[in-house]
């Protein structure tokens, strides 16, 4: 029985009381969990999961960079979730939020959807949607992919992301969670992780982003910080607002920034 496995069954147990049909589904490779999750909901497979896979091999983070693991070196798995919040403006802070208080208090947030570790990156975080029945319900399939580092990567594995980023910005030496606690399994992480991260998601769904604001504020990485936006504007990373855009205080006053517009690297 592998790692993942081994920690399967009491993540169901723990979280199937307060998601009847949900389930968790643990593969030796995949391409994506993300991508097999979105494929299901277009398909009308709609019941609540967690696919987690020992290997990723085409895995996508946001702007298209990519996210690739090999077993044991790093945990990555998807939970697709039926929802219909009031604004799903938030989601990606929220689940960062819900990330790093269960694995360690020295991890920061990197707005909008990365986790750091001593300014550097430890694991990402992706959040997609797909329609699901009548629009006017406003309720919709939502996928959330998570990819943490377990051991460092080596520089030379850095992931087609570094290579991507290369011509612009330097990339950042990546962190592993193995440097918080020497031992800890890819299975042990998920289950720390998963059963908080469901019940967090669902307490977003009913009362939004402002349930977690405060939490994201005080692990925010790059508050107070010289910061520069993908298009060149400069200035001071302010927090967020009630919606989770990024507050920069620039030469041109404070500018609120989207998740879907532009990438924010610290100066």
């Amino acid at each position: 029985m592998t790692d993942l496995l081994r920690h399967a069954e009491a993540i169901w147990e723990a979280v199937v009381p307060t998601l009847p049909g949900f389930t968790v589904e643990v593969l030796p490779s995949i391409d994506s969990t993300s991508s097999e999750l979105m494929r299901r909901a277009r398909s009308g497979l709609l019941d609540p999961v967690l696919l987690t896979a020992e290997e990723q091999t085409a895995g996508r983070g946001r702007l298209g960079k990519g996210w690739h693991s090999r077993p044991g070196q790093s945990l990555t798995f998807s939970i697709a979730l039926p929802l219909a919040p009031a604004s799903w403006s938030g989601l990606s802070l929220a689940v960062g939020v819900s990330l790093a208080h269960s694995l360690h208090p020295d991890i920061r947030l990197k707005w909008p959807n990365d986790l750091w570790l001593q300014q550097r990156k430890l694991g990402g975080i992706l959040v997609e949607t797909a329609s699901h029945g009548e629009a006017s319900t406003g309720l919709r399939m939502v996928v959330i992919g998570v990819g943490i580092n377990i051991a460092r990567p080596e520089a030379a594995v850095m992931t087609a992301q570094a290579s991507a980023n290369a011509a612009s910005l330097p990339a950042m030496a990546p962190a592993g969670l193995a440097e918080l606690e020497v031992g800890i399994t890819a299975g042990e992480a998920l289950e720390r992780v998963a059963p908080t991260l469901i019940r967090d998601v669902l307490a977003f769904a009913s009362q939004g982003f402002g349930a977690f604001a405060q939490r994201f504020a005080q692990r925010d990485a790059l508050q107070g910080l010289a910061v520069q936006l993908s298009d060149g504007t400069r200035g001071t990373a302010c927090g967020v607002d009630d919606s989770g855009a990024l507050q920069v205080l620039t030469e041109r006053g404070m500018q609120a920034v989207t998740s879907s517009e532009v990438s924010v690297r610290p100066c």
